[in-house]
């Protein structure tokens, strides 16, 4: 008996065309939507500022960092390294009169960017909020 009469098998057949197509559309959108960002280095345009106008103020604060990490107000030595130590010592050159000094930090190119950022928190707890930054003139 035999029931199956001239009937031929069909293989299943895998249609590669729409893959292919659905990979094409993926590969444009990744790299439509990918940002290449270079990590490599970082561009620095250092401040400089013109003679012109130097302005000198009797209340303002001098302090130097030096490229050891010392700390130095108006010329005089910080004893301690940490935050407190060098907020006690701005609290000591601050004058006690009612407009608050001016800041002017000169920081050694080879200091840590910490330490002047120390000095930073130092003023901010004494309560001194103006505070710049000294920087080389053209030459």
């Amino acid at each position: 008996m035999r029931f199956q009469t001239n009937r031929r098998q069909e293989e299943p057949e895998i249609n590669l065309i729409p893959l292919i197509d659905v990979l094409l559309v993926i590969i444009i959108f990744l790299m439509l939507t990918t940002t290449y960002a270079k990590f490599a280095g970082l561009e620095l345009n250092l401040p400089t500022a013109s003679a012109d106008a130097i302005e000198s103020r009797s209340n303002e604060i001098n302090i130097a960092v030096t490229a050891e990490g010392d700390v130095l107000i108006n010329r005089e030595p910080v004893v301690g390294r940490d935050i407190d130590a060098i907020a006690a010592a701005l609290g000591r050159a601050a004058p006690a009169d009612a407009e608050p000094p001016l800041v002017v930090i000169n920081a050694d190119a080879k200091a840590q960017h910490q330490r002047v950022v120390d000095v930073m928190q130092a003023a901010q707890r004494v309560g001194l909020p103006q505070i710049t930054f000294a920087t080389r003139g053209n030459e």
